[in-house]
């Protein structure tokens, strides 16, 4: 299923595009697997996301695979926000442009998850 969104690359999302609508983020959610929905704070308000939780043999390998993200980011301008917990990394996806979610946080998403693969 991951297939149809890493064949797509990310497009620049500078504002004035709503985010995705319930239905579009119910469709985007059978792309991805692991990821969650859920809601994180931007500014006091309650913004959708999508998090997924990996682990990794020791810090060391967790680093690696985050580096490999580095470069995947890059490469699409979008950017995952990560915490690191050891061999543990929860990563958090959402369009600060446009408050909430975008196709282009299940592109990367499903790219992550194909490099962890």
């Amino acid at each position: 299923m991951t297939g149809q969104l890493t064949s797509k690359r990310c497009i620049p999302c500078e504002g004035g595009v709503p985010p995705a609508t319930d239905e579009e983020i119910k469709e985007l959610m059978t792309h991805v697997d692991g990821w969650k929905l859920t809601t994180t704070k931007q500014k006091a308000i309650d913004v959708q996301a999508i998090t997924k939780e990996m682990t990794f043999k020791d810090f060391r390998a967790a680093m690696a695979f985050l580096r490999q993200v580095e470069d995947l980011a890059e490469s699409e301008g979008h950017h995952p926000d990560f915490c690191v917990h050891y061999n543990r990394v929860v990563f958090t996806l959402w369009t600060h442009a446009v408050r909430g979610l975008h196709e282009n946080d299940f592109i990367l998403a499903a790219k992550i998850d194909e490099l962890n693969s």
